[in-house]
């Protein structure tokens, strides 16, 4: 896929549209905001620091010369902050139409490991996507306006894969609370908002880049995601899975479906990475027996 996609899909988009956007200030975010800008969204840029902020709002501006661009500065562990994230955005563009949280963070952890870890990542991937939904689908619905709400999870929270356990129950978490926000908004008479999990690939981020100046060949850029989601936005998805450069989405599908496996067929927990069904699992890959 191209590093950016000048055909933008169509999104059903109100006249005059608003989007806010949590861990904008780089990554996927900044690159969401961009093309959300370019599809002639006012947008809101949340993250934390002001000198990043400012910066990301720079770009948006630099990219869609004349885009109504505004920052906030918003720790989404802290629900008060998120809800005055939602007053601001309202304030200023008179409410949000997209609502993106996407901010997270990856510090690693293991299960003995340090708890102010655990609690901060849980805090800011699970709680700060809990506390974005809650503060701005009330006036969203309000509005009467068609929208979405796009919730950045992980291919970690659905197959769990070993090595950072506080993140995979994280993004697990976020998995299970989009589906439930999906179908209770489904399930509401006269809603117009639709809610999607995005499920980002390999995307070369300063989450990701762990010291790395180039982007790995594996890679995607935060930009061939962004411009996947718009489509697969367009066509209504759900379950937004990305593929990337190394990963095509059939062998998600087989890693998601042995994960499911594990439970119907009664194996070992992660039994993927268990020596003892490592040949099983190959086989299965390659659509063997």
């Amino acid at each position: 896929m191209p590093e950016g996609n000048p055909t933008m899909p169509a999104l059903d988009l109100p006249p005059d549209p608003v989007a806010t956007v949590t861990g904008a200030a780089s990554g996927i975010g900044l690159a969401a905001a961009i093309r959300l800008a370019g599809l002639g969204c006012r947008v809101c840029l949340a993250d934390l620091g002001e000198d990043r902020l400012a910066r990301a709002a720079a770009a948006v501006a630099a990219a869609v010369p004349g885009a109504g661009v505004m920052t906030r500065a918003t720790d989404v562990s802290r629900p008060e902050e998120v809800e005055r994230l939602e007053a601001a955005v309202r304030d200023r563009f008179g409410g949000t139409d997209i609502l993106m949280n996407n901010a997270g963070i990856q510090p690693g952890s293991a299960i003995p490991g340090d708890l102010e870890t655990w609690r901060r990542v849980l805090e800011v991937n699970l709680w700060g996507i809990i506390h974005g939904c809650r503060a701005f689908l009330p006036g969203m619905l309000a509005r009467g306006r068609p929208g979405r709400i796009v919730n950045t999870g992980s291919k970690q929270g659905i197959t769990t894969p070993p090595g950072d356990p506080a993140y995979n129950v994280a993004k697990a978490g976020v998995k299970a609370f989009t589906e439930a926000l999906a179908h209770e908004l489904r399930s509401t008479e006269g809603a117009r908002i639709g809610a999607h999990l995005l499920i980002p690939g390999f995307v070369f981020t300063p989450l990701t880049a762990k010291g790395r100046a180039e982007k790995p060949a594996a890679a995607w850029t935060p930009e061939q995601t962004v411009d996947f989601m718009l489509d697969r936005l367009a066509a209504g998805d759900f379950y937004i899975l990305c593929p990337d450069n190394d990963v095509p989405r059939a062998l998600d599908e087989k890693r998601i479906l042995w994960a499911a496996g594990d439970i119907v067929e009664n194996r070992p927990a992660l039994s993927r990475w268990h020596p003892d069904h490592a040949e099983a699992f190959r086989a299965f890959v390659a659509g063997e027996g």
